[in-house]
């Protein structure tokens, strides 16, 4: 697609639109947004791939999705200039701001402007088995009719009459929410199946009205996958694409072109068996799937989440063997009296077997096991950006990857070649800075490196909820712990919680009530690791302390000693990968800190690894914005009190 770059009429349109429009409508915009959006729509124009690293408080979803507009209504008039844009995310939260905040903010400005001439059209696109099917609902609403069920449950059933999307609904169980789902296969000769409220999104989703489709990562690249098949595509066909939060790409890219296999999909398999009346066959499935668990499973229970390399043991080759032997012998005896959805489901066991059975080289294979012990069989690709590259860089379509942490120690280099953009000449990078003056409102805390404390001791332990009770006392609560360990929070936890006079709270994995409890807290404390390290706003005086337990560098695993052998020594290693990685992962949690503009907060780093003059010192400083910095306590506290108003201490 050959189109001009930036032009007169398309400039003084930015400028009006960021310097006079939004404004007027309560918007704050800074010379940095106008210039983002300057710079994309010119990528997009110039059938570009933009990497922008765009931060807090840029108002980047402003500056794509206006340059987004104005790609589409100045593209030639052609075939391509009508189709529309798509934007992916990946959390849904940002979906639904965009489709229901964003848009029709900007669509109602543009239309009194007349800069557009209809209604900016947007649509959520997600897989169907996020929507109800109807007469599956029907179905399991008269299954239930007559028993005692959960009244939180009922009623979030009930509700599917009137919501459709499933992720519109709280209080849902699983097993419902899989009993009324539409499924991965209709039936063609479903007499209702052209009014199902699910087909009638289909139909509005293909309507040539739609100016932006929104999705998710995973649903972008099976789109693409599709494609490459030339199956029939999940979405429309675009004209450019929008990859916000794009850090997170290659995490969906390694979910999407990777398998796995666990101990519930094996339940699953052997329970539609059952309901089929086969159940001889899936009792001698179970038998056998059983044991080869029994070959994986460990004695212990594990504190944390862990990945194992995958060794062929002779207990675990006799394991698969029975396994494919069983499994090949079902579909071929059953093939004839067993619907398509279950066949599909045995020979997708079937394969992913067969890559432990052979040791497939183009996968990396692995066992998870969760914090009970329990495995899961997994295979991640070898081979993702090539991946990433084919399916989607490819296809001379102009892109935007933004995100607050793309960039690590200031450069481009490990997202380019993670996502297979290392080689292609399309790609231009710039960088948003955010507004925010950090050097005024934040003061970072990196202590002297204690002396005789190693990592992982009991010594560190004391050391840590020392300095987190002294820095806690300092800001009178209102602190977040970021820890990169469950094991060592709930360790120093169980230091501190009889020490300080605030609400301490922990947050474990999925504790969204107790996030909720904090935000509603004046003053307390909340330890916190995994998911807490993005995505989750702590605005105004919430979070005036935040302090970041150990530099948050990757535990080692299979997949990065996969990515290990490719360079040549450890060293090339440690500063191609596992210094950038760790550089993202601290900006990530650095940005809980500070969400406007006059947030004032202390962000303190505890990991004697990051002091002055030790070996990450340095990098610690290059991943943060200009900030001062103390070694000291009371510097601390003498900053708390001069940003603080005297009602904050009143709490």
């Amino acid at each position: 697609m050959n189109t001009p770059s930036l032009n007169g009429q398309t400039h003084e349109e930015i400028e009006k639109i960021f310097r006079t429009l939004l404004p007027q409508n309560g918007l704050a915009v800074r010379e940095e947004q106008v210039a983002l959006c300057h710079n994309m729509l010119d990528a997009l124009l110039k059938n570009n791939i933009a990497l922008c690293d765009a931060g807090v408080g840029i108002g980047k979803t402003y500056a794509y999705l206006t340059a987004c507009i104005l790609l589409r209504k100045n593209a030639p008039h052609s075939a391509v200039g009508s189709l529309p844009v798509v934007v992916s995310t990946s959390s849904i939260a940002l979906q639904d701001a965009i489709i229901e905040e964003y848009i029709p903010f900007l669509s109602r400005i543009f239309l009194e402007n007349h800069i557009i001439q209809k209604p900016i059209r947007a649509i959520v696109r997600k897989g169907k088995e996020r929507f109800v099917c109807d007469v599956r609902l029907a179905q399991r609403l008269e299954a239930v009719k007559d028993k005692k069920k959960n009244i939180e449950q009922l009623e979030a059933l009930l509700s599917l009459r009137t919501y459709y999307d499933l992720d519109a609904v709280t209080g849902l169980s699983g097993f419902d929410r899989r009993q009324v789902c539409v499924p991965k296969f209709c039936e063609k000769n479903c007499r209702q199946r052209g009014l199902f409220r699910y087909h009638q999104y289909l139909k509005e989703a293909k309507s040539v009205e739609i100016s932006i489709q929104i999705c998710n990562h995973n649903y972008l690249l099976a789109d693409a996958a599709r494609r490459l098949q030339e199956l029939h595509p999940l979405l429309n066909d675009y004209q450019a694409l929008v990859i916000d939060e794009a850090h997170k790409l290659p995490d969906a890219a390694r979910q999407m072109y990777g398998q796995s296999l666990s101990a519930e999909d094996f339940r699953e398999i052997c329970d539609l068996l059952a309901k089929e009346k086969h159940i001889l066959a899936a009792q001698h499935l179970n038998e056998k799937f059983s044991a080869l668990m029994r070959s994986m499973c460990r004695d212990e229970p594990l504190e944390e989440d862990r990945r194992t390399a995958f060794i062929l043991t002779p207990d675990r080759i006799t394991a698969l063997r029975d396994c494919l032997f069983l499994l090949r012998q079902t579909q071929k005896q059953l093939a004839p009296y067993l619907p398509r959805w279950i066949s599909y489901r045995l020979g997708a066991a079937e394969n992913i077997l067969n890559l432990f059975f052979t040791m497939e080289r183009k996968y990396i294979l692995y066992i998870q096991y969760d914090r009970a012990g329990t495995p899961s069989l997994c295979a991640a690709s070898r081979e993702i950006p090539e991946q990433l590259n084919q399916a989607l860089w490819l296809k001379n379509i102009p892109a935007i990857l933004t995100s607050g942490t793309l960039m690590a120690g200031g450069s481009f280099d490990r997202p380019q070649k993670i996502m297979g953009l290392s080689e292609n000449q399309r790609v231009e990078s710039f960088i948003a800075a955010s507004p925010f003056n950090y050097e005024e409102n934040c003061l970072l805390y990196i202590p002297d490196s204690p002396l005789n404390v190693q990592i992982g001791s009991e010594k560190e332990v004391k050391y840590l909820a020392g300095q987190i009770s002294r820095l806690v006392e300092a800001s009178r609560g209102h602190t977040l712990v970021l820890f990169t360990s469950y094991a060592l929070m709930g360790a120093v936890y169980n230091q501190v919680k009889d020490r300080l006079p605030f609400p301490l709270l922990e947050v474990w994995r999925h504790s969204s009530d107790m996030i909720h409890k904090f935000k509603h807290s004046n003053n307390a404390v909340l330890f916190a690791a995994g998911s807490c390290w993005e995505g989750v706003d702590f605005p105004g005086d919430m979070v005036s302390s935040l302090i970041i337990v150990r530099l948050p560098f990757s535990v080692p695993n299979p997949l990065s000693e996969a990515e290990r052998e490719q360079y040549p020594s450890l060293q090339d290693y440690i500063r191609a990968v596992i210094i950038p990685d760790m550089q993202v992962k601290l900006r990530q949690g650095f940005g809980r800190a500070i969400r406007t503009e006059t947030d004032t907060c202390v962000i303190s780093i505890l990991d004697h690894r990051a002091a002055p003059g030790e070996r990450y010192h340095q990098a610690v400083l290059e991943a943060l914005p200009n900030l001062r910095i103390t070694r000291k306590i009371k510097e601390v506290e003498e900053f708390i009190r001069a940003k603080k108003s005297s009602d904050y201490f009143l709490s």
